[in-house]
């Protein structure tokens, strides 16, 4: 392990792999990865892994058109198949309040690009002819929304890295930030010390663990959220259905299964066990919606740790409390589809580049000031 290093990031996700590859492409010199253990092991690993520009706020449409575009050519750029497939969003609306907020959401998306549309029932299932229609009275549809595999999707920013230059650091586990007179120093790992003046905080579920190693204090927490995937059958319907209203989603996967999560009330905590109890109230809400899903056998779940902030959006930016500590954490189950395009504006941040899209307002002392964040389309 190198015993210095020009930007130590903190977390072996998709935001730690794909900041460090768009540092790297900045000419950014000697990045270190800690990843305490295996690459996406954490929340990238274990997420739904869809890629949604459906939001209601400008910044938020902004980053995932941006995440889209990237997506739609990362195989040629990284030279990796990460499994991309845009079979679009379908986004159920259950009343007429939802139906006017996707009216105004829509408003926002048309600025930029975003070719997403009001639909009928009707027109719903000529998309997913397997809906209970009994159960929404509209919906919006986005053709260009999709799905990607996220491991191979976040190997694919690690390898491009490592061609970089970048130094990955698999297994070693920083158990300390350095600071000497509000200046950053360096990072203790369990490995050795590193030397350094910059540290990004990448660590997903453990985001606020690693801020109070800086002395910095912020309202993440993290959430079990849990995903069961289904025996693989032939194919049904490509697009991801979701409803914000009932916080499900789901989706079949190139190979088959249906891949369905649904958002569950949870006290913060890093529980990552699996539990009847989700198996019991996924399975029952999801054949509401889609009543052909009684006909299918569940091969496993899992669970993983949603790290939440106080509004559902994420912390993004240079602490101003202590200069060279970034962040990119909060994501509040967001963090995958947004990734790409949230590393590349970091990177350049980090770079003392002005980022392309303006993030300013995603500082963590927003929730000391109270200028919260309300994204009227999150799911749980």
């Amino acid at each position: 392990m190198r015993s210095s290093a020009n930007v130590v990031i903190i977390g072996g996700g998709i935001i730690g792999s794909a900041t460090a590859y768009y540092l790297a492409g900045l000419g950014i010199k000697d990045i270190v990865i800690l990843e305490r253990s295996y690459l996406s092991s954490g929340a990238t690993g274990r997420c739904g892994a869809g890629v949604r520009q459906q939001w209601g706020l400008d910044m938020n449409c902004q980053l995932a058109k941006a995440s889209v575009d990237i997506f739609e050519n990362l195989r040629e750029e990284l030279d990796y198949d990460i499994e991309y497939r845009q079979g679009g969003y379908l986004v159920l609306a259950h009343n007429e309040t939802q139906v006017e907020q996707f009216k105004r959401n829509l408003s926002v998306q048309a600025k930029y690009n975003i070719p997403s549309r009001l639909i009928s029932v009707k027109e719903a299932l000529e998309i997913c002819p397997y809906l209970d229609t009994s159960r929404f009275i509209a919906a919006t549809f986005c053709p260009t929304d999709g799905h990607a595999n996220p491991f191979l999707t976040n190997y694919a920013y690690a390898n491009a890295a490592s061609r970089l230059g970048v130094e990955i650091n698999k297994f070693t586990e920083a158990r300390e930030i350095l600071i000497e007179k509000g200046r950053i120093t360096g990072v203790v790992t369990d490995q050795g010390t590193i030397r350094t003046s910059i540290v990004v905080n990448a660590a997903g579920g453990y985001s606020r663990e690693v801020a109070a190693m800086a002395g910095i204090t912020i309202p993440t927490y993290s959430e079990r959220h849990q995903i069961l995937v289904t025996e693989p059958i032939e194919p049904l319907f490509q697009t991801m259905v979701i409803s914000f209203q009932i916080g499900i989603y789901t989706q079949q996967v190139p190979h088959g299964s249906f891949i369905m999560g649904i958002s569950e009330k949870e006290e913060p905590s890093h529980n990552i066990n699996a539990s009847w109890h989700f198996l019991e109230y996924m399975v029952g809400q999801a054949v509401q919606i889609l009543p052909i899903f009684k006909r299918l056998r569940v091969v496993r779940q899992w669970a993983g740790s949603y790290n939440k902030t106080p509004d559902a959006q994420p912390i993004v930016g240079e602490a101003e409390d202590l200069p060279g500590f970034f962040q990119a954490v909060g994501f509040s189950g967001h963090g995958f589809m947004i990734g790409p395009s949230t590393s590349k504006v970091l990177a350049q941040m980090i770079a003392g580049q002005p980022p392309e899209i303006d993030v300013s307002p995603l500082t963590y002392k927003r929730f000391q000031t109270g200028k919260l964040i309300l994204e009227p389309s999150v799911v749980g």
